[in-house]
């Protein structure tokens, strides 16, 4: 009798730990991602499982019936946390930590700071890493030439996030947060595909220091070499077309 009440309480305690919830969540995501990346180093944070699911984009499986019922947009990363269905990894990001997190550290609940980590995510999303993509994504998937004209816009955002920057450790709060992280994964990205950082001297003081934060959290592993994948596909194209 007092093994089965153990037995039991053991188990309500972890029940009341994951709030009630018996399944990990379930993420349909594509390695290479960016924002697919920013998810699983903040799972590693954490020190949550999720169930994964590759979507192969490339070969359209985003397409098929079931994943479109599931999320009409067809995008990656998409989560499934027991019925709550969440795309755009930023919204996923904010999600994980109120749900999962010891602490608010990694997205504060102090209204003004949270305000701060906000509008550096909408940045990242709407701007830096748009523009990241509008300069390198054409080239990489169809071999289309590169524009000059959106390399320029990327450096004007480069330039914003170098300003932002300025006096601070990191780029919302005293602290890391989910902020740092998404741009982290988007500035690291630049990196691997070797856009000059050298004028930036605040950005290279925050990314060493970021990269630094999330060495133990499988930063090599998850993000550097999927990077790094992703500038080889990108040199690949560039060598097939003759450009430099």
């Amino acid at each position: 009798m007092g093994d089965t009440k153990h037995i039991v309480t053991e188990f309500v305690y972890c029940l009341l730990l994951r709030g009630g919830k018996m399944s990990p969540p379930v993420l349909y995501y594509l390695p290479p991602s960016p924002p697919c990346r920013s998810i699983l180093l903040l799972a590693k944070m954490l020190d949550l499982d999720f169930e994964l699911k590759i979507v192969n984009i490339l070969e359209g499986e985003q397409l098929k019936p079931d994943f479109v019922a599931m999320n009409p947009q067809h995008c990656v990363p998409t989560m499934n946390d027991e019925g709550l269905v969440l795309w755009e990894s930023r919204a996923i990001l904010a999600y994980l930590v109120a749900a999962y997190g010891k602490s608010d550290a990694l997205y504060p609940t102090d209204i003004r700071v949270r305000a701060l980590v906000d509008q550096r995510l909408h940045f990242d999303l709407g701007t830096l890493y748009m523009r990241l993509t509008d300069y390198y994504f054409p080239t990489m998937f169809i071999g289309a030439p590169l524009d000059e004209g959106k390399r320029a816009k990327l450096t004007e955002a480069v330039g914003w996030l170098n300003s932002i920057l300025e006096g601070r450790q990191y780029a919302a709060a005293e602290h890391f947060t989910i902020a740092d992280l998404t741009l982290l994964v988007t500035v690291s990205q630049l990196e691997a595909f070797e856009f000059e950082l050298r004028p930036y001297k605040h950005i290279r003081q925050w990314l060493d220091r970021c990269k630094d934060h999330m060495a133990p959290f499988g930063y090599e592993e998850i993000n550097v070499t999927k990077a790094n994948l992703l500038a080889d596909m990108f040199k690949a194209k560039m060598n097939q077309s003759g450009g430099s």
